[in-house]
């Protein structure tokens, strides 16, 4: 029997939402991180980490084959918001932890430490000024917040974080567990690709 989760009131979710554009439209998710999928290795952290995992994506084709149910927005066009909209939505899950598709650099110990600090309805990291949602925890509580705002028009995550209630964890506290912020990194750029090391996005299999 495998080892009983870390965080079993939790669904790692995988946002893979994006149009990537910037890298000519590959699925970001598929580029490669040590010769394994991004969305792979989070995946594979996520089930050894929460008691569910799920994916956000528009196109669900990308990500079939790694082992996790794949939802659509239910408010498209909304971007990030959009994507903690579905996943709030989809989660059977007290709390979901949030990632973007394309941050090779996840892991359980910062991970476990902010599930620590889950004393409001969502804990995000502010690090170099900018709130962090794509590596943060919400609570369903949160559901009727977004939904609200999203039928209001195209709010901020810092937005809809602030009228959570959420607590902010400041990056002197967060400097104790990830000094240089690795966990937040990610890929938006072929120069983001380069500086990271990350091998080209191929299909699995």
């Amino acid at each position: 029997m495998p080892p009983a989760p870390l965080l079993p009131d939790s669904t790692g979710v995988l946002l893979a939402g994006g149009q990537a554009t910037r890298l000519g439209g590959a699925a970001k998710g598929l580029l490669r991180v040590g010769g394994e999928p991004i969305a792979g290795r989070s995946l594979r952290l996520f089930r050894e980490l929460f008691g569910a995992s799920l994916v956000v994506a528009n196109d669900p084709a990308p990500y079939r084959d790694f082992g996790a149910p794949v939802v659509g927005d239910l408010v498209p066009g909304k971007g990030a918001p959009g994507g903690l909209h579905a996943a709030l939505a989809a989660a059977r899950t007290r709390w979901v932890f949030t990632a973007g598709c394309d941050m090779p650099f996840l892991a359980a110990g910062p991970i476990a430490w902010l599930a620590a600090r889950r004393d409001a309805p969502a804990v995000a990291v502010v690090w170099r000024g900018r709130l962090e949602p794509l590596h943060a925890f919400w609570s369903v509580d949160c559901l009727p917040v977004v939904e609200r705002l999203l039928g209001a028009g195209d709010p901020s995550m810092w937005k809809i974080a602030t009228a959570c209630g959420a607590r902010f964890v400041p990056e002197e506290e967060w400097r104790a567990v990830d000094p240089q912020g690795r966990a937040f990194e990610n890929a938006n750029t072929p120069a983001d690709v380069a500086r990271l090391g990350l091998g080209e996005a191929r299909r699995p299999g």
